[in-house]
């Protein structure tokens, strides 16, 4: 018996052992069923109650299929998806709007190897500050071994991301309190030796994009601390000046940092004759007023101050619209008094050239018109005309323009109304088929304004195009095709009607 006893022990040793296997397998499997159940109710059930996604879901959601992994993003949050084309356009919920509360919106950018995704954000205005602990937009590049994660938020947009990875994750969060308009960004695919950033930022060796204000600000941000070298030679951003150059950027003293006080900066911008000036904000914020008279943003229509109409005058978070000049001069004012001070703006302008175009295809110069001489066969650039040059961002780059308004088919009163009623079709910017759409609804909205007088609809041609190549993508987002095509003409003679 005593001899038996020690094998008698390890026999239970090895019983208990092989049950306690079996527990851990059946709880293992069971943990396996409930993730697969949470997981199921997660892509085909929606709460009334919000609710964020956690890590673990997020990394059980990752090993989906493409279109599994969309239904599952869009299920929870409404927003997001899988983003699979060489080139695209995504924003937050209502953007240029507000963005809602309790948000979470997941893209998934995935674009053929070897190529890199390269994330460009043209705008953000999400609620601060740093380290983002609220609301935030936030980058991770998805590696074999590692990951790297970007977050941002405030009123600055950042430099562009180049990232080493052919699959990112672009995550935007919000909070149930305090929200912005949110953000825009551009994504594209890359090879990996042609890394680039945007005309006004700094490149390190490594592809690292850098801001201006990054670049000998004594610290050292790229690996060769190649942005800290020379740097008694920097070119300090100026207070105001001249610009003559056919495109440029102007900013705040400082920026994106605070500005100081006491600031006045005028620019005055001329380029040549036969152009007008674009000017566009990327980055805005100013001290926060009812009537701006603190600190302020002025542009006017004119080579100086009080020779032409203003603009506008802009203070606060909310990003102007783009100006357009009348003529080939602008000027700039910059105001900041001894109060509050904040990042301030950057902004860049564009010479655009002004032509009118005869019956012949030929373009004329804008002083050629009404000057007595008929520089178009039939005398066109001497009749009197409501044509006006185009002005919605939108609809810039048509075969045409002018246009002119009241637009009596829609009872839309002027550009700027117009404008607002073509943001809706902005989300729409991720299909593939939006160009199409962009020509037309371009034309129903900014109708080509003809020399002759009147205006011109679109050509039926250009509304069927549109839909053949778009209710297909459209019904996927449950809009039915907005447009009767047979109420259109039915020509493609120029006179008529118009192909955008």
């Amino acid at each position: 018996m005593r001899l038996r006893a020690p094998a008698c022990g390890w026999g239970a040793v090895v019983i208990s052992a092989a049950a306690l296997l079996l527990l851990a397998a059946l709880g293992l499997a069971l943990a396996l069923i409930l993730t697969r159940k949470s997981l199921i109710s997660i892509i085909t059930v929606r709460t009334k109650t919000p609710r964020l996604v956690n890590r673990f879901e997020l990394k059980v959601m990752s090993t989906l299929s493409p279109s599994a992994l969309y239904l599952a993003l869009l299920s929870v949050s409404g927003c997001g998806g899988v983003l699979t084309n060489s080139e695209g356009t995504f924003s937050s919920p209502n953007h240029p709007g507000s963005y809602p509360p309790n948000l979470l919106c997941v893209w998934v950018i995935r674009v053929p190897a070897p190529s890199l995704v390269q994330i460009h954000v043209s705008s953000l205005a999400v609620e601060g500050p740093s380290p983002c602990l609220f609301d935030w937009l936030e980058v991770q590049e998805r590696m074999e071994r590692s990951s790297v994660v970007s977050r941002v938020c405030g009123n600055v947009a950042p430099p562009t991301v180049n990232t080493n990875s052919s699959t990112v994750w672009v995550t935007f969060h919000s909070d149930s309190s305090i929200a912005g308009s949110g953000f825009t960004a551009q994504y594209r695919a890359i090879l990996p030796g042609h890394k680039s950033c945007a005309r006004n930022e700094y490149m390190c060796d490594d592809g690292r994009c850098l801001l201006p204000a990054s670049v000998c600000d004594g610290h050292p941000n790229c690996h060769d601390q190649a942005d800290e070298a020379n740097c008694s030679h920097k070119h300090k951003g100026e207070c105001g000046g001249q610009k003559t150059a056919p495109y440029g950027y102007l900013s705040s003293p400082n920026h994106p940092r605070n500005y100081p006080h006491q600031q006045l900066c005028i620019w005055y911008i001329s380029v040549e004759e036969g152009h007008v000036i674009t000017l566009s904000f990327r980055n805005f914020s100013l001290e926060t007023q009812d009537v701006c008279e603190f600190d302020y943003v002025e542009v006017h229509d004119s080579i100086n101050i009080g020779a032409g109409r203003v603009l506008g005058r802009f203070c606060g978070t909310t990003f102007p619209p783009d100006l357009t000049s009348s003529g080939p001069h602008m000027t700039v004012v910059f105001v900041a008094d001894e109060g509050v001070a904040d990042s301030g703006f950057n902004a860049s302008y564009q010479a655009v050239s002004v032509q009118f175009a005869c019956s012949t295809g030929e373009c004329l110069q804008q002083q050629w018109l009404c000057d007595g001489w008929n520089d178009c066969p039939d005398g066109a650039d001497e009749q009197a005309s409501s044509c006006e040059f185009i002005e919605v961002e939108m609809c810039r780059g048509l075969s045409y323009n002018l246009t002119s308004f009241p637009n009596i088919w829609l009872s839309i009163s002027d550009q700027r109304e117009a404008a607002t009623l073509l943001r809706q079709y902005r989300v729409l910017m991720e299909l593939a088929c939006f160009e199409p759409l962009r020509r037309l609804v371009c034309g129903m909205f900014l109708p080509q304004c003809s020399p002759q007088g009147g205006v011109l609809q679109p050509c039926r041609s250009v509304c069927s195009s549109a839909e053949q190549q778009c209710s297909q993508a459209l019904d996927l987002f449950s809009f039915s095709w907005p447009f009767n095509c047979h109420l259109l003409p039915d020509s493609h003679d120029p006179v008529e009607c118009s192909l955008p």
